[in-house]
């Protein structure tokens, strides 16, 4: 069943009542833009596919599919740009839609008009979050008017209405952002979901320490995108996982596969370890999706075998047997020995 289409001016209206006689909390949620669609049960949440898992993208009430679609689209064999590469997001894109998948995470500004080119008409089969410049930047970071012209030119750019998730890109350590830069960066995320520009709001960082506190101080992270891999565990005392579940936290984790890492050809799509790759990757989404705290992984999806491969790994059964825990096992050990160098600190995420 298709969700109510809602344009921005509709979406606007609706915060706008909702903002003059709603009390904060759960009652503006509930009567925000696009209630019935902000709220649905799995069945009613966009792309559905009864093969695919949807889980509660945190305090947003967005069902989102179990594996999602992130961008970095590494080992892709066609030139950015090239017509080959449109093609091929153009039938990744397609395949994901096949397959009940509904949510598609881009982070910076070419991510972003690639995938809107790849949606097209398909626009509102999917739930769309992106950043466009980011946080990083201390120009843009340190400044309201910036936060806010970088969103609308995203909007105009991708000629999107508006976008369900804006979640801006911090940087990677994120109290290396100033602390007027982090105050700037939750004052544009106010005012672009006050203006119906931005559905839900939140951003991605690495910075775990910061994560925790985040979530209890900023109103505005409804969503936090940040890694998740296959060796990743929560810690028994004092993990991430307290706050996001304590504040209702969307989750969204990246590097399920640490940056190709776990597999043998670094996950090229014509390598002679194909097969072998396809069920490490099975391996891993099935271990991360035991996660209860997460609402979607992110893989950056380069073919429609690997779609496929993905929404696979959904149907089968989480918890591993002795044989696939000793392959597993020895699939981490292999994973953390082969991290590049510049992904090192993504030991840090072995306990979270």
């Amino acid at each position: 069943m298709k969700e109510n289409r809602m344009n921005r001016r509709q979406f606007v209206q609706t915060a706008a009542m909702a903002a003059a006689g709603a009390t904060v909390g759960a009652a503006v949620i509930e009567q925000a833009a696009g209630a019935q669609e902000a709220a649905p049960g799995a069945t009613r949440t966009r792309s559905y596919n009864a093969n695919m898992e949807y889980r509660r993208l945190g305090r947003t009430g967005l069902m989102v599919s179990a594996v999602s679609i992130g961008g970095h689209w590494k080992q892709m064999p066609f030139a950015d740009g090239s017509e080959d590469f449109k093609k091929n997001r153009r039938e990744v894109m397609a395949a994901c839609l096949d397959h009940g998948i509904n949510y598609a995470d881009a982070c910076c500004a070419g991510e972003v008009l690639v995938y809107a080119e790849a949606l097209g008409k398909n626009r509102d089969k999917i739930y769309f979050g992106f950043d466009w410049q980011g946080g990083r930047s201390p120009e843009i970071a340190g400044s309201l008017d910036k936060m806010k012209q970088q969103l609308d030119q995203g909007l105009r750019e991708a000629k999107l209405e508006y976008v369900d998730l804006w979640r801006v890109t911090m940087r990677e350590q994120t109290t290396r952002n100033t602390a007027k830069e982090i105050d700037t960066v939750m004052a544009a995320l106010e005012w672009a979901k006050r203006t119906g520009k931005a559905r839900f709001t939140g951003i991605s960082t690495h910075h775990r320490p910061w994560i925790a506190d985040a979530a209890a101080k900023y109103p505005q992270l409804e969503v936090i995108v940040t890694p998740y891999s296959a060796g990743s565990k929560e810690k028994p005392v004092g993990s991430m996982f307290e706050a996001l579940r304590n504040h209702d936290v969307g989750f969204i984790g990246i590097k399920p596969f640490a940056s190709g890492s776990v597999f043998k050809s670094g996950g090229r799509p014509d390598s002679a370890t194909l097969q072998e790759d396809n069920d490490r990757a099975r391996l891993a989404l099935r271990y991360v999706l035991c996660c209860d705290v997460l609402s979607c992984a992110i893989p950056g999806l380069i073919t429609v075998d690997q779609v496929k491969n993905a929404a696979a790994a959904v149907k089968e059964r989480r918890q591993f047997d002795v044989a696939e825990t000793e392959r597993f096992d020895a699939l981490v050990a292999e994973m953390w020995a082969k991290l590049p160098e510049n992904y090192q600190w993504l030991r840090h995420w072995e306990w979270v």
